[in-house]
């Protein structure tokens, strides 16, 4: 967290209270969008944080099916909003090989982020994604987190930066 001064935006947003060890894989098993993201609601719904997979998994390929969620420099951010959700919950996979997933800029995916809301939690929604895409535009953050092989070296990498 950041000190709050006149100056300085509240960062209430810390990733790691919505990401836990066991809601990263790497590697992914599947190798296309609509696999990576049933596996990753499957990894939320195996960690209790979903109690509705189906419905999410239809929110969130709902969504991405209206415009990709590829946002660019190898991240993809698909997300959705299900009636049911306990909370905020958001999962971490790194396919095996970079992967198509769309991308605004044409080129692969090397991270993907599944975030996962219920309905009437909007501001914690785009609080989660600003944070994401905040820590991804820093390239050496980004580079290492690409470099990593396991679940524990991403998850300590975040544990690390949010520190800051």
């Amino acid at each position: 967290m950041t000190t709050v001064s006149a100056r300085t935006p509240i960062l209430a947003m810390n990733l790691l209270d919505v990401l836990t060890p066991e809601s990263i894989r790497a590697p992914l098993q599947a190798t296309d969008k609509w696999g990576v993201i049933a596996e990753l609601v499957d990894v939320l719904g195996a960690a209790g944080k979903v109690k509705d997979v189906k419905a999410l998994k239809e929110a969130v390929w709902t969504r991405e099916q209206t415009r990709t969620t590829g946002i660019g420099n190898g991240l993809a951010i698909p997300h959705g909003k299900c009636a049911g959700m306990p909370g905020l919950a958001m999962a971490i996979g790194k396919p095996a090989q970079p992967m198509n997933f769309e991308a605004i800029d044409g080129q692969p995916v090397r991270l993907i982020v599944l975030l996962a809301s219920p309905p009437d939690r909007t501001s914690d929604h785009i609080q989660a994604l600003a944070r994401i895409s905040r820590l991804m535009t820093m390239d050496e953050f980004r580079e290492k987190v690409y470099a990593a092989q396991t679940a524990e070296q991403i998850h300590e990498l975040l544990k690390s930066q949010e520190a800051k």
